[in-house]
């Protein structure tokens, strides 16, 4: 096997998990230290953000035959180095005499940070190692903190859901990396890169959790929770409706996609994001999730393929359509609201000017820094997978014997025949 396609990760992967996380043990030594007036009055919200993180994406990304112990193992893995890299770079920004403080809503904010890297692993997803996907949390949690502060405390602009700082962030720097980790061998579609009954069932129990569980993604830290909770609630609902409408209506059949009903019921929730604390009243809400749902459907059947033929994008979850354009759509949100009503957060009058420069400051910083991770990404003795092996969980794991129907079956018969002859 070449040295580029090296998967051999027993020494590599281990040196460079042992040596990130002792960094992170010293760097925690050193800086962080207990909130010294702590409150548990947002750990519900914690409880629900952390779910969405393990089970929703780790879930939603199983629809790959044969890559179900990845999507959910590797996601599990970069979630943990996330989350602890995030309280620390997003920690920095906010020190008080030297130090840390660790709190609920800090722990919420680590898994925010954790899912921009977790978008952005949907678009490499079959294609990279865990080594690789260990530097891109690395990097991408770090740039991800610098744009955060930007966005929320040099612009002021408001984004309680995330759905730029978080969602377009995400989905913009995984589509520039997959650019500059194009490969020319997988033009043609993979073998693996496909689904089956169970494997679909599988995501749809990560769309259900995610879908639950979104009102708390969007209000966890806002002030007017309730609010948040309301817009978030009835944008999914809507965006539901119209997925399922849309589905059956450019299928030539008529019939349902299951990769639409998996990703695209959840547009509304990312793109209602931006403004979802603001009062823009239900109508309103429901009238964003109505879009985004348009817009996420249009993308999966149109889009994505053009990006993968022309672009030389190749986003294997599609994380364009459901985390990039809904997420543009709540920046724009953002800039209507804010420049049609008079918001007022933390003493500061919203605009729509600095709403549209955090949403472009967002898409550049995404983009320049997804494709210089993906440039490190490319180095050859980072243990990537060969593209023969693609989407295969036996490139890295230890993967049991599959057992086809009949031989279950032959089996289970034996057994009974077995346990007649002994009566």
């Amino acid at each position: 096997m070449p040295p580029d396609f090296d998967t051999n990760m027993k020494f590599k992967f281990s040196i460079l998990a042992l040596f990130l996380e002792v960094i992170v043990i010293v760097l925690y030594g050193i800086f962080v230290d207990y909130d010294p007036d702590p409150s548990s009055s947002l750990y519900p919200h914690f409880q629900d953000v952390h779910v969405m993180i393990f089970v929703g994406f780790g879930f939603l990304m199983t629809f790959l035959k044969k890559y179900g112990f990845s999507s959910v193992g590797f996601n599990m893995l970069i979630a943990a180095f996330g989350l602890q890299w995030g309280i620390l770079v997003q920690g920095f920004w906010h020190m008080e005499r030297g130090k840390i403080s660790v709190n609920i809503e800090s722990m919420i904010n680590a898994d925010f940070s954790t899912a921009t890297a977790l978008i952005s692993f949907g678009a490499l997803l079959g294609k990279t190692s865990p080594i690789q996907m260990l530097i891109l949390t690395l990097l991408e949690i770090t740039m991800f903190a610098c744009n955060e502060h930007l966005v929320t405390k040099v612009f002021k602009a408001t984004d309680v859901g995330a759905s730029m700082t978080i969602h377009a962030f995400g989905a913009y720097f995984g589509l520039a990396a997959a650019f500059v980790l194009y490969r020319p061998g997988l033009t043609n579609k993979h073998e693996n890169d496909e689904s089956t009954y169970h494997s679909d069932m599988f995501a749809m129990i990560g769309t259900l959790f995610l879908w639950l569980f979104w009102p708390s993604f969007n209000s966890a830290i806002a002030d007017a929770q309730v609010t948040a909770i309301i817009n978030t609630y009835y944008s999914l609902a809507a965006c539901t409706v119209v997925t399922f409408a849309l589905s059956s209506l450019v299928d030539k059949r008529g019939k349902f996609s299951m990769v639409l009903i998996q990703n695209a019921t959840l547009a509304g929730g990312v793109a209602v994001g931006t403004c979802a604390d603001l009062e823009i009243h239900p109508f309103s809400a429901m009238f964003i999730g109505v879009i985004a749902g348009m817009v996420s459907v249009l993308g999966f059947q149109f889009l994505t393929p053009v990006m993968a033929s022309k672009l030389k994008i190749q986003d294997t979850c599609g994380v364009h359509n459901l985390h990039g354009l809904p997420g543009i759509l709540g920046g724009i949100a953002g800039i209507i609201v804010t420049a049609v009503k008079t918001e007022i957060r933390n003493g500061h009058v919203l605009t729509p000017a600095l709403q549209a420069a955090a949403l472009g400051s967002t898409l550049g910083i995404a983009i320049v820094g997804g494709a210089l991770t993906g440039a490190i990404l490319k180095l050859p003795f980072l243990g990537q997978v060969s593209d023969q092996n693609c989407f295969d969980d036996s490139a890295y794991w230890e993967v049991p014997e599959e057992e086809t129907i009949p031989e279950i079956y032959s089996r289970h018969r034996e057994e009974h025949n077995r346990f007649e002859a002994a009566m």
